[in-house]
């Protein structure tokens, strides 16, 4: 259960220290999620994703980290949505993040250093093994819609988020209950 935030406010100066990316490809009621191996979320589950290398755009970094986390080539990827991360503990860096949907590739999804990849059903995703955001915003997407969200952590732990989809004016501010049952 949710509740209201009633002062959530992001910083209006805001600058992100990483700009990165997601992918999510999404096939026959099916989608392609990793366990990642190593760097920022280490053991949680995900889609494949990472930096940006200097000079790329958005869907160049995705395409290149997509191939390089999964061996595979996403033919048909467009942008969803922007995700914005602050992190309270000051050891994670500011994120900014662009997520990325597909539905064909070429290749064979294989275990890399970086990742191992596994198809699970759209209605069974793991947000259990998850960032605690992407209960909240991931939902949004594979219904088709495009999204802008916020979010504070401490360590893993979500503090508060604004998230606003494509087909609905204004923004949805919420906190976390006091003992998230996420």
């Amino acid at each position: 259960m949710q509740d209201r935030s009633s002062g959530f406010q992001w910083p209006a100066q805001w600058t992100p220290d990483i700009l990165a990316t997601l992918m999510f490809v999404v096939q026959g009621g099916r989608i392609l999620l990793i366990r990642k191996k190593r760097g920022i979320g280490a053991g949680k589950v995900n889609g494949p994703g990472g930096k940006f290398e200097a000079g790329e755009t958005a869907l160049q970094c995705v395409l290149r980290e997509v191939r390089e986390e999964l061996c595979i080539d996403v033919t048909d990827a467009r942008e969803m949505g922007v995700l914005n991360f602050s992190f309270t503990c000051g050891t994670i860096p500011e994120i900014r993040c662009h997520v990325f949907m597909a539905s064909s590739f070429k290749g064979i999804p294989s275990e890399t250093p970086e990742a191992e990849p596994f198809w699970c059903p759209v209605d069974e995703i793991p947000y259990e093994l998850m960032w605690q955001d992407d209960r909240f915003w991931l939902p949004a997407m594979l219904d088709g819609k495009r999204f802008e969200a916020f979010f504070t952590f401490e360590g893993d732990r979500m503090l508060e988020f604004s998230l606003e989809t494509g087909d609905r004016p204004g923004k949805e501010k919420q906190a976390p209950s006091a003992s998230p049952s996420l």
